[in-house]
């Protein structure tokens, strides 16, 4: 259990990283506590998926009888960069955060 939870923490930095780095890009940028803790659990969810597929595919790392806890970590980070990418394609978006936003109409 506790490979699947450094999983979920290694989603969890990630989604932080990104929200991280989107402020510090932006001026003035206000992030909803809301959102926020939405986001974060979301990508701790992919991080604990990504964990769970990989311990249940079987794989042998370095002939060690379990996976190490570092492999988790690195898992979560790269299963939430990855469909992160794959929305960015889908939707044709470079900025997550543009998506949905309703422009203002000058009059």
């Amino acid at each position: 259990m506790i490979f699947f939870i450094f999983g979920f923490i290694g989603g969890i930095i990630r989604g932080s990283l990104g929200i991280i780095k989107h402020k510090q890009s932006y001026s003035n940028v206000q992030i909803d506590q809301k959102y926020l803790i939405t986001t974060l659990t979301i990508s701790g969810a992919i991080g604990f998926a990504a964990a769970w597929a990989l311990k249940d595919l079987g794989i042998v790392f370095a002939e060690m009888d379990t996976l190490p806890l570092s492999l988790a970590l690195i898992v979560g980070y790269a299963g939430g960069d990855f469909l992160e990418n794959i929305f960015k394609i889908i939707t044709k978006s470079e900025n997550i955060f543009e998506i949905g936003k309703v422009e203002k109409q000058e009059k």
